[in-house]
């Protein structure tokens, strides 16, 4: 990381394939580099983040801002529309006054059904089998 250009972390599931499909949109979309992706499941990010538990984590997906600033779920995604310019249009609609309750629960709903609309991918061989 840059100390000119300190980058905004995303934390994901690295194991779950819907979470993927969605960090490899925002890869695309991120024209500026301003953001580092990385999985829940990589050794260090218990000790880069120990304020964040492991259920936390795999509750939903987490922005730590350059800042320190530490942004979850729906929150998050109200964050990268305003970090990234192509999001923008859609900010307005994640600030409008009242709507939170909304897109929080929306957010919940995909992210408690993740595995079910598009699996996972484990590294440990066949233990997947139990995760469906």
């Amino acid at each position: 990381m840059n100390a000119q250009n300190p980058k905004d972390v995303v934390l994901f599931d690295g194991q779950c394939n819907f979470c993927r499909s969605q960090i490899n949109i925002l890869r695309r979309l991120d024209s500026q580099n301003r953001l580092e992706f990385v999985s829940l499941h990589d050794a260090e990010v218990a000790t880069k983040y120990p304020n964040l538990t492991f259920a936390q984590l795999m509750e939903q997906m987490w922005i730590v801002a350059a800042n320190g600033s530490q942004y979850g779920g729906a929150y998050a995604v109200r964050y990268l529309s305003t970090r990234l310019p192509i999001l923008w249009p859609v900010a307005p609609l994640l600030y409008f006054p009242f709507s939170m309750p909304l897109w929080c629960f929306l957010y919940r709903l995909i992210a408690k059904n993740r595995y079910r609309i598009a699996g996972r991918d484990c590294d440990e061989g066949g233990t997947c089998s139990l995760h469906r």
